[in-house]
């Protein structure tokens, strides 16, 4: 897992808005940058702007996934903007939020980081909490969300429950929602045709209990 994984092209921004469940105006905005009351905003997540129709890659989707976690409409982009810049400068790497530094060995960088941006508190990373660097609860959540290997992440959990087996992984059913492997939408297609739980996992040689978390974030990302 490296660079070039990170860089790979893999959906296309509507099925990645759907994925990560925020509205694709939101997604749009944080890739590609835009107008907003009367300024004009350079991208969050991308260096430059690429295109509206451009594929998003697999950094660009996990660092993505982080931002999902503030839930906010609009992010100040200047200031986050200029945060994420000193974060590629103090780490070398082009995609520092899809790097586990930041979040384990690297506190004390990002908070230098935030308070050099004037990063709004709501979207820090890290807090100074009784002398100690610790994660703020976004950045927390989205950490145990992902799967890394060595510093790079290597797959994200779409299921909100914390405990689902449910992964997405850049080289696994082209990173959509598998459970060892095997797609969640085709297990739920299976139960939604008449089949049972007992037989599905016979079928796809999985236990019950991975076909019911399966199905579980499948219903939920369908109530979304």
């Amino acid at each position: 897992m490296g660079v070039n994984v990170l860089e790979r092209e893999m959906f296309s921004e509507a099925e990645a808005a759907r994925l990560l469940r925020v509205p694709q105006n939101t997604l749009n905005y944080w890739l590609e940058g835009g107008d907003y009351r009367g300024r004009r905003y350079r991208p969050v997540i991308r260096e430059v702007p690429r295109s509206s129709r451009a594929s998003v890659t697999w950094a660009e989707f996990v660092e993505a996934g982080l931002l999902r976690e503030y839930r906010r409409k609009r992010v100040p982009m200047a200031e986050l903007r200029a945060f994420i810049d000193r974060m590629r400068q103090e780490f070398g790497v082009p995609y520092p939020l899809a790097d586990q530094r930041p979040y384990v060995s690297g506190r004390e960088l990002v908070v230098e980081a935030q308070d050099a941006a004037d990063l709004d508190a709501g979207l820090c990373l890290v807090a100074v909490v009784r002398g100690q660097y610790v994660l703020t609860p976004a950045a927390d959540s989205f950490y145990n969300r992902v799967t890394w290997e060595g510093d790079v992440a290597a797959a994200w959990r779409p299921h909100d429950d914390p405990h689902s087996p449910v992964l997405m992984e850049p080289g696994i059913r082209a990173g959509r929602p598998a459970v060892k492997g095997i797609s969640t939408e085709a297990l739920w297609e299976q139960e939604q045709a008449g089949g049972a739980v007992s037989d599905i996992a016979e079928d796809y040689d999985l236990d019950q209990e991975d076909v019911l978390w399966a199905l579980a974030y499948e219903t939920s990302a369908r109530a979304a």
